[in-house]
């Protein structure tokens, strides 16, 4: 069973979303929270395994909660979605920095949004195709970016280097086994491989890292 904490500012949308969440057999909402605050607190509280977070709240954003959250070693196997009314938003990058491990928009089907919480749940990313890219493309092209050390993307072999590649281009473990004619559970080895030794959380801060590093360059702008 999935436990769901549900963190948003709203509390007509916290009513839909707890509805939504408590229609699916393998969830259940273990608490609402209005503040960033009240959502750091209730993840330590409720034992919560995903936050759904949105970015926009008093008191303490849904940036600073999940990095709050992320940073907490108490906590280590929450995983925080962000949900944002602008998929252009620059602060879902800035989430993603701070340990979140994806986002979605508001208006996004309900099936996907439970599908994304499961996603997220079992330690995947939830990178919504296309615009998810574009924004971190954009946000790691500003001169002002902290470039993870070389040191660590040289420890990775040719190998990981080329699933990191494609795990910075949103495959799923799937369909890198298929683009490099392995075995899901492989591949499943090599990212495990690859957080540990860049240190990342999720398959979300694997992609800026790998678009950081240079490893995945950043299309110009059109």
């Amino acid at each position: 069973m999935i436990r769901v904490l549900l963190a948003d500012d709203q509390a007509l949308v916290r009513g839909a979303f707890a509805l939504l969440v408590a229609s699916a057999a393998d969830m259940v909402v273990v608490g609402e929270a209005q503040t960033g605050s009240e959502a750091v607190a209730l993840a330590r509280s409720s034992r919560a395994d995903v936050v759904v977070m949105d970015i926009r709240m008093p008191d303490l954003d849904g940036i600073e909660a999940s990095r709050l959250i992320a940073a907490d070693d108490a906590l280590a196997g929450v995983r925080v979605l962000i949900l944002t009314t602008f998929d252009t938003d620059d602060n879902v990058v800035q989430a993603m920095r701070a340990g979140a491990s994806g986002f979605l928009v508001k208006d996004t089907r309900p099936e996907q949004l439970l599908d994304a919480i499961r996603t997220v749940a079992g330690g995947d990313a939830l990178l919504s195709p296309g615009a998810t890219r574009a924004l971190i493309e954009r946000v790691v092209r500003q001169p002002e970016r902290q470039v993870p050390e070389a040191g660590r993307m040289t420890t990775l072999t040719r190998r990981e280097c080329e699933v990191l590649t494609l795990v910075a281009s949103g495959l799923s473990n799937q369909d890198i086994a298929v683009a490099l004619v392995l075995s899901p559970l492989t591949v499943k080895t090599h990212v495990s491989r690859i957080m540990a030794k860049l240190a990342a959380r999720d398959r979300a801060q694997l992609v800026i890292a790998a678009y950081e590093s240079g490893l995945v360059r950043a299309q110009p702008d059109r």
